[in-house]
């Protein structure tokens, strides 16, 4: 049974989980009060009444501002969801046309995601939602993009490896796998790459954090075969790798559908990875007010209709 399912929900005041969900997102006293039109002196009113409520502190006061325990972020899905649910109960049953709609989102991407997904939903918007603006911005911290989403300054994040977020919705939208590359011509008339081979090659390696970007799982497999690679060459973008192979003795690893956009026009060859590595995910982060809002819904809809194959 959940925290909540748990509880007698006639005791509890509805104002008090609002007040919760303000502060789970706005990690500060002042602007959780000014968000939901409180004085500072009834939230912090509210604060108090949630701890004896929940018996637990919930948030911490530390030098960056409040701190949630276990137990608040364990709370702040459910209460989200809930009253996301009940926003959209009583909220105008307002329809949708994407066809007419002069709404505009901001969503944070990886470069995978600006490679692979939004080009097709940029397409998607163009065709079904003409009207509609896009803004893309890169994730280049992806626990400060978790942070502007909670704090409803993006309205979304694709991406592998996002973080969890205390308020907002994962969707997987594709399991990603690792492939090589070499120059089209070194591998002409050429058999996959063995483990050996693989390892003996020079590597070029993206890294988009700076660094040498090791060890990584290629290198845990390699080390559990008693093998080590050389790095040669570092990239701070992935669509330049492709390029920096072709031409030359190079090999690079990359996600599969990276590799096979940029295959033919830089001139290099894909084959399988000569060890195992498990796939990766490429994840939705979300809002949570797509439940109460039909134009988010569909647009959220409209990004995992165009990153499916």
């Amino acid at each position: 049974m959940t925290i909540i399912g748990s509880m007698n929900l006639a005791a509890v005041d509805l104002n008090l989980l609002v007040a919760f969900e303000a502060l789970i997102e706005e990690r500060h006293v002042t602007r959780a009060a000014s968000r939901i039109g409180l004085a500072q002196p009834s939230m912090s009113s509210a604060l108090r009444r949630l701890r004896e409520l929940f018996d637990d502190e919930l948030f911490l006061r530390t030098a960056t501002g409040m701190h949630p325990t276990e137990k608040a972020l364990a709370l702040a899905r459910p209460i989200g969801a809930a009253l996301e649910h009940i926003r959209g109960a009583l909220a105008p049953r307002q329809g949708f046309d994407p066809a007419t709609s002069k709404r505009r989102f901001v969503i944070a991407v990886t470069d995978y995601g600006d490679l692979v997904v939004v080009p097709a939903l940029v397409k998607r918007l163009r065709r079904e939602a003409p009207g509609i603006d896009l803004a893309v911005r890169p994730i280049t911290d992806a626990r400060d993009a978790v942070a502007r989403l909670e704090r409803g300054e993006l309205d979304a994040l694709v991406g592998g490896h996002l973080p969890d977020s205390a308020t907002g919705m994962r969707r997987r939208l594709i399991e990603e796998r690792f492939v090589c590359i070499r120059d089209a011509a070194h591998a002409a008339g050429s058999a996959a790459l063995s483990l050996s081979d693989y390892a003996a090659l020079p590597h070029a390696l993206f890294s988009a954090v700076g660094g040498d970007g090791l060890p990584s799982a290629i290198d845990s497999a390699l080390d559990a075969a008693g093998l080590k690679r050389r790095v040669a060459i570092t990239l701070p973008h992935v669509v330049a790798v492709p390029f920096a192979v072709a031409g030359t003795d190079l090999v690079a690893t990359m996600a599969e559908r990276v590799a096979r956009r940029f295959a033919a026009g830089a001139g290099v060859a894909v084959s399988p990875l000569p060890c195992k590595v498990p796939a990766f995910d490429i994840d939705l982060l979300h809002a949570r007010r797509a439940l109460s809002d039909p134009a988010l819904r569909w647009f959220t809809d409209a990004i995992a209709a165009a990153a499916a194959p």
